[in-house]
């Protein structure tokens, strides 16, 4: 008995040591380092991913990494915005419409005797990305809208408004991240440094070039970016830090690369030299990939834009697994934000056709267009003279007379050509807007989520995987700098003699103490000192890092 006792304890020793062994490694060893990829394909609903299938003829990388379902509707609607979608996945947290990075510090407020809803007070929480910075990651965002677009914002950046992309396009520069590829570059410089003609606006609104006259381009060369605007440079530059504006905007959409942007990367050839420059490091990193344009053409409702898409960042999940395969080390999420369009396979045309619609007679017409609808149409004459070129390039090359006529006289052709190829390959759209459902989880490797979640529980997921700590990270980075200092008897004001750069002062005695908006330094008697987060305004109250 004694024997068998002695055999067990023995045994259960060395399991325990091995585990150990497997998780920090033998006495004196370093752990063995984890990362996380993150890949969110904005505004696409399931029937797009079926339609890419079908129109792939073969099985996605997605497919075999289903797990489960999120629900992504937002702290004050059931149809989410990317903004608040983006926020939910980024921190963990619930927000309401345009807010990056941010949360109200009230819900629903009650409306006031004049009718009008109170001004809400905002305070940002930390994301993902700051919290690995926090525990010594390298971290990265990749995407193929604007570097300062809603999703890739929210892993990145603090904002009351999605628009303002000068206040973010900074925040993202000193954000001290280890790579940033994508487009937007024309938020990182003013007019004057960007003397080009084909500067093109993004949605929302947004201004063309920077407003506060800084050249951003120039803070990230100082701060020891190797620093890219084409494929060619992105593939052979080496360096420990890369970053890569390939757009004024967005990235074309990948069906449209070769013929009209071939300088461009694709969306899985940045994913590739991201995982190759954070690896290298060799202590672990969060990466964070968008692959944003499906939403855009969902907005369009134009199905070869979405397929293109889908495809592309099918392709960009591809080169994670094959990465994470290989690590063992390394979580994969893939996810959408929010549905788009409402796009079925089948439409009013197929009520009483449905069971005799076979795969062809949907993805055929949809195989002839060889450019998306946006690529096709940046190529139309202001006299419409090539039109019908124009048309072929898009599929459509066996218009009726009258519907010829339709498109001729259209005020938006795009809107006519994607109705068009829509009706032909038996497609429907219930909207131009973003759906309320619940989306596709695709999950892989150690600590992954899996069936039914929030989209406020995946990052949660992440951040136990990797260690780290959100609401902690919060504590650090983002301290009330008016609460703080009076405490400590300061005289504060907001200086805004430069409105379009705010700066927070704080004064006692023959001490002066500024924090400059959205930079990671302070200035304390006129002697500069970096700090691990960046400054943050909300219009009302800095939020600063306190060491």
């Amino acid at each position: 008995m004694r024997w068998i006792l002695s055999s067990v304890v023995c045994v259960i020793l060395i399991f325990s040591l091995t585990a150990h062994k497997t998780d920090v490694g033998v006495k004196g060893a370093k752990a063995v380092p984890r990362n996380v990829i993150f890949l969110v394909m904005d505004g696409t609903n399931s029937d797009v991913v079926t339609l890419a299938r079908w129109y792939n003829g073969r099985s996605l990388n997605m497919d075999h990494l289903i797990n489960g379902g999120v629900k992504t509707y937002s702290l004050e609607s059931s149809i989410t915005d990317s903004a608040a979608a983006g926020t939910a996945l980024a921190t963990g947290q619930k927000t309401v419409t345009d807010a990056i990075g941010m949360v109200p510090n009230e819900v629903n407020p009650a409306l006031p005797p004049s009718g009008e809803k109170a001004p809400r007070t905002f305070k940002p929480v930390a994301n993902l990305l700051e919290a690995a910075q926090e525990k010594g990651l390298a971290t990265g965002i990749v995407s193929t809208s604007p570097i300062q677009h809603a999703t890739p914002a929210a892993f990145s950046a603090h904002a009351v408004k999605r628009n303002d992309f000068d206040d973010i396009g900074e925040q993202q520069v000193y954000q001290g991240m280890d790579v940033v590829l994508g487009g937007g570059k024309q938020s990182l410089a003013p007019a004057s440094i960007l003397k080009d003609d084909k500067l093109k606006k993004v949605p929302f609104g947004v201004k063309e070039a920077r407003q506060d006259h800084e050249n951003l381009i120039d803070v990230i060369k100082k701060h020891g970016y190797t620093y890219v605007e084409n494929k060619w440079d992105m593939e052979r530059m080496p360096g420990d830090k890369m970053w890569g504006s390939f757009a004024y905007g967005d990235i074309a959409y990948d069906f449209d690369r070769k013929k009209l942007a071939p300088d461009q990367p694709s969306l899985s050839d940045m994913t590739k030299k991201a995982i190759d420059v954070l690896s290298q490091k060799n202590k672990g990193f969060f990466l964070f990939i968008e692959g944003s344009k499906i939403d855009w053409a969902a907005h369009k409702n134009d199905p070869v834009g979405m397929i293109s898409e889908v495809l592309s960042f099918d392709h960009a999940v591809g080169e994670a697994m094959k990465f994470a395969k290989q690590d063992k080390q390394t979580m994969v999420v893939a996810v959408t934000d929010h549905g788009n369009s409402g796009l079925t396979i089948g439409a009013k045309t197929t009520n009483k056709t449905y069971a005799y619609t076979p795969i062809d007679k949907v993805i055929n017409p949809l195989k002839k267009a060889k450019l998306t609808v946006s690529g096709a149409v940046s190529q139309l004459k202001k006299d419409r003279s090539n039109l019908e070129g124009v048309l072929k390039e898009y599929g459509l090359d066996d218009l009726t007379n009258g519907e010829m006529k339709k498109v001729e006289s259209s005020v938006d052709v795009e809107g006519e050509m994607v109705k068009l190829l829509a009706a032909r390959a038996h497609l429907g759209f219930t909207t131009h807007g973003h759906t309320g459902e619940d989306v596709f989880l695709y999950s892989y490797g150690p600590g992954k989520p899996t069936g039914l979640v929030n989209n406020i529980d995946i990052s949660k997921y992440m951040a136990k995987y990797l260690q780290i700590d959100l609401a902690m990270t919060t504590k650090k980075r983002f301290v009330n700098a008016a609460e703080y200092y009076r405490r400590k008897g300061f005289m504060i004001k907001i200086e805004r003699s430069d409105e379009e750069n705010p700066v927070f002062m704080a004064k006692k005695r023959k001490l002066k103490i500024e924090y400059p908006e959205n930079k990671n330094i302070m200035i304390k008697n006129g002697k500069i000192k970096k700090l691990n987060g960046v400054n943050v305004y909300n219009g009302r109250d800095f939020f600063v890092p306190m060491d």
